[in-house]
């Protein structure tokens, strides 16, 4: 019971941001991306927009869940939201425009896909002190938003976005993995594991790597 109602705190707590908006019976949306940092595979963004007051519990910044949890609440967080959608940019992209304008591409590729449009935009922050000197990206959406530094830990929308978000991906990199068995990517999917490292040495790259990143090897 204790359990129950700590998560129900912070569930609450999560929806701080969210909670101005719901009150004047107006809906938003939560972004946020993965697989910024990888050797290979896309850049997935996901847009989420959840219906008001439903409070799923155990959504939470989807690199705290391990990866059978993680699936569960992807689907009951896709078929419990009022719309959902994602962007995908892939590697030859990223490394044509660097890793910061596909990560801002894939939001805005997300945002166009939702079939309904909310009054605001929360999203976790695309810039930070490694990349554009610490620059927030500005993002064309055509609605408010607002960048929350570890968005994904904090907002509750954010974060339902980042568990559509991995999990999309990680599904993109299991079906890469039949193409191209070699390389392990449904067990890292293009981390830069050790393995991965050494499968990378062994036989070199392979269609979905970033040579951009590579170079830094």
């Amino acid at each position: 019971m204790r359990r129950t109602v700590d998560e129900q705190k912070r569930l609450e707590l999560m929806c701080r941001f969210e909670r101005p908006y719901w009150e004047k019976g107006l809906l938003v949306a939560g972004m946020d991306e993965a697989g910024r940092g990888p050797l290979a595979g896309p850049c997935v963004a996901a847009a989420v927009i959840m219906p008001p007051w439903l409070l799923i519990p155990g959504i939470d910044d989807s690199k705290k869940l391990p990866e059978k949890k993680r699936r569960r609440l992807f689907e009951e967080i896709t078929r419990s939201a009022i719309c959902c959608s994602v962007g995908i940019v892939d590697s030859g992209v990223i490394d044509e425009i660097n890793i910061l304008n596909a990560a801002k591409r894939a939001f805005e590729q997300a945002f166009l896909g939702l079939r309904v449009k909310p009054a605001h935009v929360f999203c976790d922050r695309i810039s930070n002190e490694k990349t554009a000197g610490g620059l927030e990206q500005t993002l064309t959406l055509g609605t408010s938003y607002r960048q929350i530094t570890g968005g994904d830990a904090l907002c509750y929308s954010v974060a339902a976005a980042s568990i559509v978000a991995k999990e999309t991906r990680d599904a993109l990199m299991r079906e890469y993995a039949k193409t191209f068995p070699e390389y392990g990517f449904e067990n890292h999917k293009g981390y830069a594991t050790k393995r991965h490292k050494e499968m990378i040495a062994l036989y070199g790259a392979c269609d979905i790597h970033r040579r951009s990143f590579l170079r830094e090897l």
